[in-house]
């Protein structure tokens, strides 16, 4: 019996991916693979923009550019394995491969969480309160903003990751899931999880609903102002950028909320990889378009980086 455990905690994870129908492989390979280089495209140019462009040395684009570089690091943990599993026999995947990129996708979605609750908090007081707003968002605040979110996101995930080392497998190492997650782990696991589940529902909520709840609080207030001293056509422009950061917001929380704030005895294979694409695939992709495609300014800079001119700080 020893033995035979020995052997299966020494055996690779393997992968069964979005589907085990053949037919179905080469399709998705397709529609992941251009989802995945339209979202790299796209977080990559805004990086590069923001970081050539004079003009865009505000605290906005300095969250932002934090924000782009983190969907673009996020989304590489997970669908370049996918792909591949999407057309390789072979799907395995070690264990200590399995819990490195389960570390660097927790702690990669957690700094998207805290980003975005900065950027929100960005917006409000521009709006709120802009005589105060040098002072309030200066280099030095948007800089442990940044280093708060990343900080907290790495300690976020080791903490999980070495509770994770500690759990041993059944011998069926077979996850149904396109990467290593934290669900369908734990339903793998011989082991007492409870400990874990309870970490998800205290320091895991956290991290994760926290920052929603103070988005929401900005948007709020954010709104209260814009009713209240722009014109018809201002609110109307309000209403359009906050709805879109909002429809953002709400579908990577939302899809996070629902796989993994709940019981792993409910878990559903299924439901589960549906609701990770949303955030693994499509908010990545969708955030340069909610929070800077729309941008005149960042339009600006696009241009100027392909056409090599200089943009000065006072062009807008």
């Amino acid at each position: 019996m020893d033995a035979a455990n020995e052997s299966s905690e020494g055996a690779p994870f393997i992968l069964l991916g979005l589907t085990t129908n053949p037919g179905q492989q080469q399709p998705l390979f397709v529609l992941f693979l251009v989802l995945y280089m339209v979202g790299i495209l796209g977080n990559g140019l805004i990086v590069a923009a923001i970081r050539a462009s004079p003009a865009l040395h505000a605290p906005m684009y300095f969250l932002l550019a934090h924000l782009s570089f983190a969907d673009l690091c996020f989304t590489s943990v997970t669908v370049p394995k996918m792909l591949a599993n999407l057309l390789a026999h072979d799907r395995s995947i070690s264990l200590a491969g399995c819990l490195t990129q389960m570390y660097f996708f927790f702690a990669l979605g957690v700094t998207d969480s805290c980003l975005l609750a900065a950027m929100a908090y960005d917006c409000y007081v521009a709006i709120r309160h802009p005589l105060h707003y040098a002072m309030r968002m200066s280099r030095a605040m948007c800089t442990a903003l940044v280093g708060t979110a990343w900080v907290m996101s790495h300690t976020h995930s080791l903490l999980h990751i070495l509770l994770m080392a500690r759990l041993s497998f059944c011998a069926s190492h077979q996850v149904p899931h396109f990467f290593c997650d934290h669900q369908p782990l734990l339903r793998l696991s011989g082991s007492n999880t409870r400990h874990i589940q309870l970490l998800i529902f205290t320091e895991g909520a956290a991290v994760v609903v926290t920052p929603f709840l103070l988005i929401l609080a900005s948007y709020g207030a954010i709104a209260a102002a814009v009713l209240r001293l722009l014109s018809a056509s201002g609110r109307l422009w309000a209403v359009s950028t906050c709805g879109s950061h909002l429809a953002v917001v709400g579908l990577f929380h939302g899809t996070v909320t629902a796989v993994y704030f709940q019981p792993t005895s409910q878990y559903k294979a299924k439901q589960g990889r549906v609701a990770t694409v949303m955030y693994t695939v499509f908010t990545p992709m969708l955030n340069p378009v909610s929070y800077s495609l729309r941008n005149r300014d960042v339009q600006g800079a696009l241009r100027a980086l392909f056409t090599g001119r200089q943009i000065s700080a006072g062009e807008s």
